[in-house]
């Protein structure tokens, strides 16, 4: 059971739900949680970094100029998200072949071993583990 109180769910505007999953899941290696269409154009599209996952990303397909504005810039360029994973040897070498832009090498810091990467759009992530 999810303690009384969490982060459940985080949106991350999108140009395109077919494009974001095709990136989220088909390189970044999350899982698709949920995909229900709610209207012609709105769908309610969950990812997580695995199936088990209590924090969920909706992927919001950007509605109007100022969230279109927004997509891959809503942390003002800072790094905004952090993957953590119990293999960081294994997901970066993954993600690498997948076609997941790294913008630096590997580096080890007190909390572990970090790298930045960046989606299509330009959201900036940190995969940090051991």
């Amino acid at each position: 059971m999810p303690p009384a109180r969490h982060l459940g769910t985080v949106a991350l505007v999108v140009p395109d739900y077919d494009a974001a999953i095709a990136f989220y899941v088909g390189k970044a290696g999350f899982a698709l949680i949920e995909d229900t269409p709610l209207s012609p154009h709105k769908r309610w599209v969950l990812i997580a970094p695995s199936p088990d996952c209590q924090t969920r990303i909706l992927l919001a397909r950007a509605d109007g100029a100022g969230q279109t504005a927004a997509i891959g810039n809503q942390t003002g360029g800072r790094v905004g998200f952090f993957l953590h994973t119990d293999d960081f040897a294994r997901d970066h070498a993954e993600m690498t072949a997948a076609g997941v832009e790294f913008e630096e090498a590997p580096r080890r810091e007190s909390y572990g071993s970090v790298a930045v990467w960046r989606d299509p759009w330009g959201n900036r992530w940190d995969l940090i583990g051991p």
